[in-house]
Order: C-alpha cells, then sequence, then structure tokens
C-alpha cells in the first residue's frame, strides 16, 4: 500500500479513516458499556458507589499507564504495527471479565480492555498527522470522535434490550471476536510507517535532534511546552469529566438521584450518545468554515467553554429534576474542548506528534478515573456524613463544578502569555 511519509491521496485516506473507526467505535462501546451494566454487575456481585467508580475508573488507569510508551511507540513504530499489538490485549481483557467470578476478575478484566485499546485513537491521530492537511486534521478529529460516540450509542439501549436474551458474559465473548476481526481490517488496509527523521517537518530554529525518539528528551519537550501546559488541566478536568459523565455518572444520577428505571436510564444514555455523535459530526463539517472565519481552537474554547459550567450548575440546582436531557445538553456543552486534541497535535512537529498526543491523553485519561472514582467516594462519603442520596449527589457535582471552574480560569490566564501557533485556514 501507499507508504505513509505524506498527504495520502483522497481516496485512500477515506479507507485508512474507516479502517481506525471500525477500532475505535469498538473501543467506545467497551469503554461505555459499564454505565447500562451497573446496575446488573452492582447486584450481581454487591458492588458500592466507590466499587463502580473504580470498576468504571479501572479502564481509564489502564488506558491511562499505557500513553507514554505508547506515544514513544507510535512515533517509532508507526499507527499500524502498535495498533494490532494492543488490540491483542484488548482480546484478552474481554475474555478475562467474560470469565470474572468476582470484583478483582472484573477488575482485571477492565485494566486490561483499557491498556489493549489505548491505541484506538492516539494512533490514527498520530497518522492523521502526517498523512492529511491540518485542516483535514480537525475534520477527522472530530468524525473519530463521532464514530466513539457511535459506539456509546450501541452501549445503551441495543445493550439494554440484548441483555436479558444473552446475559453480560457473551457479550463480551462477541467483543474479542470483533475486536480480532477489526485487527485483520487494520493489518490489510492501513500504511507502514518511515522513520522519524524521514517524517519530520523542518521549522526555524529547531535543534537537528529534535525528532529522536529518546522517551526523555521527547516528553521532556512536551511536559515543557507552554501551551502544553496551558491545556492540561482542562483536558484533566472538563475532557476527562465529560467521558466520566457520559460513560458512567450520568447513569446512576437519571436512577438515584432523578428516579429513572434501568430502562429510562438506558434510553437517557442512548440520547446522551446520540446528541453526542451529532454533536461531533456538526463539528467536522463547520470546522473547516470556522477556521476561514477566524475561529481556531482556542477561541472557540474560550467562548464555548462557560456553557458547560453554567449547564452543569442549572444541573446541580435542579437535582430530581435533570435527568437525561440535561446531561445530554452538559456532554454537548463539553465538547468544545475536543478541539484541544488536534491543536496540541500541530503545536509540535510530526516527529514528536504521537508522544504529544499520548502525553495529553495520559492527563485526559487520569482525569476520567480521578473524577469517575472520586465522586463515587465523595457521594459514599457525603452520605456517610448524613446526607441523604440527592443532596450527596449534589455536594459531590458541586466539587466538580469547581475544578472545572479552575481549569478553565488557567486556560484563560495562560492564554494572555502564550498562544499557539495558528491553525491554517483552508
Amino acid at each position: 500500500m501507499t507508504h505513509g511519509d505524506s498527504v495520502l491521496p483522497r481516496r485512500t485516506a477515506v479507507v485508512v479513516f474507516l479502517a481506525f473507526a471500525f477500532a475505535y467505535f469498538l473501543s467506545a462501546l467497551v469503554r461505555a458499556v459499564t454505565a447500562t451494566l451497573a446496575p446488573t454487575l452492582a447486584q450481581e456481585f454487591s458492588l458500592q458507589a466507590a466499587d463502580l467508580g473504580l470498576l468504571a475508573g479501572g479502564y481509564f488507569l489502564g488506558f491511562a499507564a499505557m500513553q507514554l510508551p505508547l506515544g514513544t511507540w507510535l512515533d517509532r513504530h508507526g499507527p499500524r504495527k502498535v495498533a494490532l499489538a494492543f488490540l491483542g490485549v484488548a482480546v484478552v481483557g474481554s475474555l478475562v471479565f467474560s470469565v470474572a467470578t468476582g470484583f478483582s476478575g472484573l477488575l482485571a478484566g477492565r485494566v486490561l480492555c483499557g491498556a489493549g485499546v489505548s491505541a484506538c485513537l492516539m494512533a490514527p491521530l498520530t497518522g492523521y498527522r502526517r498523512w492529511l492537511t491540518p485542516t483535514a486534521q480537525m475534520r477527522a478529529n472530530s468524525w473519530m470522535l463521532m464514530t466513539g460516540s457511535l459506539g456509546m450509542v450501541a452501549s445503551t439501549l441495543p445493550v439494554q434490550w440484548a441483555l436479558p436474551v444473552l446475559g453480560w458474559r457473551p457479550m463480551f465473548w462477541a467483543l474479542a471476536v470483533l475486536i480480532a476481526v477489526s485487527m485483520v481490517v487494520i493489518a490489510i488496509w492501513v500504511p507502514t510507517w518511515g522513520s522519524a527523521a524521514a517524517s519530520r517537518t523542518p521549522s526555524a530554529g529547531q535543534p537537528p535532534d529534535a525528532g529522536t525518539p529518546l522517551v526523555a528528551e521527547g516528553y521532556g519537550m512536551v511536559w515543557r511546552h507552554a501551551y502544553f501546559r496551558r491545556l492540561a488541566p482542562l483536558g484533566f478536568f472538563v475532557y476527562g469529566g465529560m467521558v466520566a459523565m457520559q460513560t458512567l455518572w450520568a447513569g446512576p444520577w437519571m436512577q438515584r438521584v432523578a428516579g429513572y428505571t434501568p430502562l429510562e436510564s438506558a434510553t437517557g444514555l442512548f440520547w446522551i450518545n446520540v446528541s453526542m455523535l451529532c454533536t461531533f459530526w456538526i463539528w467536522g463539517m463547520v470546522n473547516p468554515w470556522l477556521l476561514r472565519k477566524g475561529y481556531g481552537p482556542d477561541r472557540l474554547m474560550t467562548l464555548g467553554l462557560p456553557l458547560c459550567l453554567v449547564v452543569l450548575l442549572g444541573i446541580i440546582v435542579a437535582g430530581p429534576a435533570a435527568g437525561g436531557g440535561a446531561w445530554a445538553l452538559f456532554c454537548v456543552s463539553c465538547t468544545f474542548v475536543s478541539l484541544s486534541q488536534p491543536a496540541v497535535a500541530m503545536a509540535f512537529e510530526q516527529a514528536l506528534a504521537g508522544r504529544a498526543l499520548s502525553a495529553y491523553n495520559l492527563v485526559i485519561f487520569a482525569g476520567v478515573f480521578v473524577v469517575q472514582w472520586g465522586i463515587g467516594l465523595a457521594v459514599d462519603a457525603f452520605a456517610a456524613a448524613g446526607l441523604a442520596t440527592v443532596p450527596s449527589f449534589q455536594a459531590a457535582m458541586a466539587v466538580y463544578l469547581a475544578c472545572n471552574a479552575g481549569a478553565y480560569a488557567w486556560f484563560l490566564l495562560k492564554g494572555q502569555r502564550h498562544n499557539a501557533g495558528q491553525t491554517p485556514a483552508p
């Protein structure tokens, strides 16, 4: 197939996108399915709120643990080889989860699944940094996230309907088979990868050895980068928190605060994910037009992110009156932060793109783990202090809101000192 050292022809780029999109669809389904299965797993294994938070967060713990080596391997070996190796681990994780007889087995399966699918977004985004033009990268990023939302849609009502018929264990057997199929698709369709040195985009004042794959130097450059530091708190709390709500806590809120039945909760999650799917599709369509009008990622995040703070405050105040529609509005209003991912990639040269993206993804998914588990701990702690269920959830979400507001304030303050390079308009 066409060698992956330059921008791909349109037809080849579409084929590569579809190959990666199939794997990312499955990774999102695996990620989000715990929200739908939470009542079943809680009943079968007698899980508390903190246990559910740790179980869902275990996926992200495994995911985050692989990000630093993943970035180096992506820059060195390319998306195709790395994605295939990691997806093999996801197959094993799905099988381990399916045969678990206790909480420790469930947790081990989730950690392996998280580690195994940790390349499903970073691998294509690293490839897109080399294979696509800057504006095409913005569009492809949004449409990859749309594919992920489609996977999350599949994890809600379809899973809820199939649960009484199949049971949750056969579902994970089927997932293992589908992940194996995605490995075959990637092996056939995705281009090979040239050396990091061959792919470098020279820039003025760039030191001659900046493309070295050494972990210490590569990640040192990423961590010290002013733009990376500016975005890190947003990635941790806002982006990570959006995923935490979408994949876990929106479900328990709808059941324990708003009084939904499990089926109503699954329906609510279904529409949350449909709304996210539509939003990311729209982002992919309008990004080139917005860039032509001068609305780059920084400007859009500055203008748009206050919306999610206002919506979350409304959810907290409304309490039981805030159901699936309110959480859908919150998740949609958070999608402005998704523009930070391609912005981070384009702030670095091609030879560092894998490490820059993986480092930022580490920040995001460390945030998912902390927010998922932290809210569970906070709900239990407030309940132990004497608060009823509804006030406990409201208090926990108020703490989360304060963290989001602080992250946005940091983004604004750091923006006075540093601005990322402008994304070229189409």
